[in-house]
């Protein structure tokens, strides 16, 4: 299938956010289409309102199936699912009709990747409690992903330059997060974090692993798990081959990994990971009430197919004002490029 240019599959997200504006808004970047052939998976009514309020000069074109796209610059070819209409939902609001179309743009995505009919999916942002009210009980994509392709060790990986961090969990509450600190979890993630550094071409990455507790539990002064689950996973890692090295308190952790002492950092939990990329990733101008950068890629390690997003949610705050900012999906689509190839 991969060619010079691979074949990528983009959905919209939730339809009542900026998933769709962010999509056309890329697909109107020409240096998309020079390094992939891009198709929209959702509804193709719901891409051609979003292309009008973005004001692009964009031709939607509604296919049936992949293979009936021409990748045309100029021309959004939409994979169209004919699931929602664009006066069934309102821009801003939470909804079991949007969530429901949501999902199953993503479902088809993951079949087409499946059978090898694109190269990867990229992801649109989704809203959790949309899903939930559709009746879809996932707490992410990456759940989604990881059931639908059958996968046991996953992870989420987050990317912006050189900061990067995958997760022992995600979307978990805090009391939860600390419970799954466990040595084959943290173990089965530092592999997942070697093995993508070696995938981007860095062929001896040092990895450095975070604690969970303050100054990294201070020998057992403020928590137990580093000593009973971090430092035990280390050496198991480090007994694969594997350069790890930790556990390093996270508020110096990633400060090191910006500074090229680790190319990787494996975070313990949710905030502590995405916190960092996201400081880095994002700027806000108070000013203006903009978001002046929105950079970052989340990625899905251990699919059998491959997988990156956004790294960012609805916003639904900006849904339907033509104005959300679509770095993040560019930048997504070139990591999805840079994997397939």
């Amino acid at each position: 299938m991969i060619k010079s240019r691979p074949i990528l599959a983009i959905t919209m997200g939730d339809p009542a956010g900026i998933g769709p504006e962010i999509a056309v808004k890329a697909l109107a970047n020409k240096k998309v289409y020079d390094i992939a052939r891009p198709v929209l998976v959702g509804d193709a009514s719901v891409i051609a309102r979003a292309a009008d309020i973005s004001k692009l000069k964009l031709r939607v074109k509604a296919v049936s199936k992949v293979n009936e796209a021409t990748f045309e610059y100029g021309v959004a070819d939409v994979l169209d699912l004919e699931n929602v209409s664009v006066d069934t939902f309102e821009y801003g609001k939470v909804s079991a009709v949007a969530g429901k179309a949501a999902f199953e743009a993503v479902e088809r995505v993951i079949a087409l990747a499946m059978d090898g009919q694109i190269d990867a999916a990229v992801t649109g942002p989704i809203n959790k409690e949309a899903l939930n009210r559709a009746g879809y009980r996932y707490s992410g994509h990456t759940e989604i992903f990881a059931e639908y392709t059958k996968t046991k060790d996953y992870a989420m990986c987050l990317v912006e330059q050189d900061m990067r961090v995958v997760h022992v969990s995600t979307h978990v509450s805090l009391r939860r997060a600390c419970e799954l600190v466990k040595q084959e979890r943290i173990v089965a993630v530092i592999r997942l974090a070697h093995d993508m550094c070696r995938r981007l071409g860095i062929k001896n990455p040092a990895v450095g692993v975070a604690g969970l507790n303050p100054h990294a539990g201070e020998g057992g002064l403020f928590g137990d798990e580093e000593e009973k689950e971090i430092i035990p996973a280390i050496e198991k890692a480090r007994a694969l081959g594997i350069q790890a090295e930790g556990p390093v308190p996270a508020d110096t952790l990633f400060s090191k990994v910006k500074g090229g002492q680790y190319q990787i950092a494996v975070a313990m939990y949710h905030d502590q990971g995405h916190i960092p990329v996201k400081v880095t990733g994002f700027v806000f101008n108070s000013r203006t009430k903009k978001w002046e950068s929105v950079k970052g890629v989340n990625i899905t390690l251990g699919l059998p197919i491959i997988r990156t997003s956004v790294d960012h949610g609805t916003a639904f705050d900006q849904a339907g004002k033509g104005t959300a900012n679509e770095e993040s999906m560019v930048h997504a689509i070139e990591y999805a490029v840079r994997l397939a190839l």
